[in-house]
């Protein structure tokens, strides 16, 4: 071979050599920088919050009689549920609203523990009417109003007063969910601002619990009695930070 030839083909081959070291010092590098992106980010929780009316209401309402006929018992409770049912009509909430219950009947006789020479009603009748319906008002002005049935000898059980319920929570998903983004996105901003970074792309997301309380964290012991409420949302989401 001439020695010309080697020349260009050594000087050839030694271009090659120092393209692939570059290519590879490139890839190298990238990588390494990929690398540090990958590791720099920034968890925070974005908070969102808004105050709901109940849309619908269930109301058990218990009435209970005792002695020892127990004809003339369940007499008094059949009463009792008409007595109740008239009242209801009459604030205004329809009859289909109106679920009569079973009849309960506890005889004390039967009872293995009972206490001896106890001086006790034999029969124990209860039946449960359930007010359903999205008339709020309605049932809150018939609750305040129900001592009226008492003083036409009414008993009643223990059954909590009207549960309020909100049912709209999927409706306002989507916009909490959006608001609860940008007040994390915000916080992320402020931190990236103090580490002379700037947020990225979401790197992962936790959308977190919706829960339904109390309005203002107040509550009088039952939030299910409450007909304003609280719907919260707090997500946990990672930014990337990017220089």
């Amino acid at each position: 071979m001439p020695e010309q030839l080697r020349y260009i083909t050594a000087l050839v081959a030694s271009m090659v050599i120092a393209v692939s070291i570059a290519a590879a010092g490139k890839f190298i590098g990238d990588g390494f920088r990929q690398g540090r992106e990958a590791d720099r980010y920034v968890t925070v929780k974005g908070v969102a919050e808004r105050t709901v009316t109940a849309d619908l209401v269930f109301w058990p309402i218990r009435v209970t009689a005792t002695g020892n006929d127990l004809g003339a018992v369940q007499a008094k409770v059949d009463r009792s549920v008409d007595a109740v049912t008239v009242f209801l009509v009459g604030e205004g909430l329809p009859k289909e609203a109106l679920d009569r219950g079973r009849v309960e009947v506890n005889d004390l006789l039967a009872q293995p523990y009972r206490p001896e020479g106890a001086d006790q009603a034999r029969y124990i009748i209860a039946q449960t009417v359930t007010v359903r319906t999205s008339e709020i008002e309605k049932v809150r002005t018939a609750s305040a109003r129900s001592g009226e049935l008492v003083k036409l000898g009414v008993v009643f059980g223990e059954t909590g007063g009207p549960v309020y319920a909100f049912t709209g929570l999927n409706a306002i998903k989507p916009e909490m969910i959006a608001e609860a983004t940008k007040a994390a996105r915000a916080g992320a901003e402020q931190f990236a601002a103090d580490s002379a970074s700037r947020v990225g792309a979401i790197r992962q997301a936790n959308q977190g619990v919706f829960t339904i309380g109390p309005r203002d964290g107040m509550s009088s012991g039952n939030p299910d009695s409450e007909i304003e409420k609280s719907v919260r949302v707090v997500s946990t989401i990672e930014f990337f930070l990017v220089e």
